[in-house]
């Protein structure tokens, strides 16, 4: 008495596969009516929009008069692409600033703990790049040498021979040569 668990299917297999062939046939053949039909409607919207050309007989005024009527059909055509972008714009800003309200109603949203992770410099390089690409990072490699001056070396010479050069006034000078000791 294995119940009620297992039922067996109301259709054999050969059945069910010969069925299942038959839709998808029906399906392609829907497909391929229904991308004729696309390709007609275009054709048929073509037409209508651009009526064919006929340049050989007529006059430059004719063509440059065309000419001015195609330039004011691109010009309109432009315009409503563009109100048709800032629109498709302005409402993708919408339903982002919406999905932002709902998520915001649904609850506070939780951090998950992030764990370190230490890696090297070539390992992240791996990592990003993939396996193919073998790549080190020497910094070093790549930066310009520069050459130290050497710096001069300033002679320390005794403070005493260099007050007359310094001293700007005479009396100065005198003064300080009477307060020295005599040697």
């Amino acid at each position: 008495m294995s119940g009620g668990g297992e039922k067996k299917p109301k259709i054999n297999a050969s059945r069910r596969l010969l069925l299942k062939t038959l839709m998808l046939a029906k399906a392609a053949v829907m497909l391929e009516n229904e991308t004729k039909e696309k390709k007609d409607e275009k054709v048929k919207i073509m037409a209508e929009r651009v009526p064919p050309l006929d340049c050989g007989r007529m006059s430059l005024q004719e063509l440059q008069e065309l000419c001015k009527q195609m330039h004011h059909k691109i010009d309109v055509i432009d315009e409503e692409r563009y109100d048709f972008e800032v629109k498709v714009v302005k409402n993708n800003k919408e339903i982002e600033g919406l999905a932002q309200k709902i998520f915001d109603l649904k609850g506070k949203f939780k951090r998950p703990n992030l764990k370190r992770v230490r890696i090297s410099a070539d390992a992240m390089l791996g990592a990003l790049l993939g396996s193919t690409h073998k790549a080190s990072l020497d910094l070093r490699a790549n930066l310009k040498s520069v050459k130290k001056e050497e710096e001069k070396e300033k002679e320390v010479t005794d403070w005493r021979k260099n007050v007359e050069a310094m001293s700007g006034m005479e009396g100065r000078k005198k003064k300080f040569d009477a307060g020295a000791p005599a040697q």
